[in-house]
């Protein structure tokens, strides 16, 4: 038996399938009298409601980037004002802590200079720099 005698059959079954997907195919779009026409009034109200949320989300986002942005400038300003009192305060220990002013406040105080000053090394004599005499 030669592929030719099953040819008919295969062509037949062919068109059974092409037939029975056409019609399954044809039974998902609803039935439309002939000359009425479609009503677009549901399609309309989806896409007009996701529009509107749509555009109350984009404006609530908007306003919270604002907020964030006032809360921004009003931390800037804050860190700015902080920057400056410390800069003032170092320049006020730094003016203390000045040897003259340290000298002044001690005389104030009582206190005389030293005339022969002397020092107190700490470190152990194991840690003491070696001298060679040669």
């Amino acid at each position: 038996m030669a592929m030719t005698s099953f040819a008919p059959a295969i062509t037949r079954s062919r068109k059974i399938v092409a037939q029975k997907s056409a019609q399954a195919a044809l039974r998902l779009v609803p039935d439309v009298a002939p000359g009425e026409k479609v009503d677009h009034k549901y399609f309309v109200t989806f896409v007009s409601v996701v529009a509107a949320v749509g555009l109350l989300l984009l404006l609530t986002i908007n306003t919270l980037l604002a907020q964030d942005a006032f809360e921004l400038h009003r931390l800037n300003q804050q860190v700015t004002m902080l920057s400056d009192q410390k800069e003032a305060l170092m320049r006020e220990i730094a003016s203390a802590s000045s040897p003259q002013k340290l000298a002044s406040s001690a005389k104030s105080l009582g206190m005389i200079e030293s005339q022969a000053p002397t020092f107190l090394d700490l470190t152990p004599p194991s840690l003491a720099p070696v001298s060679f005499q040669g």
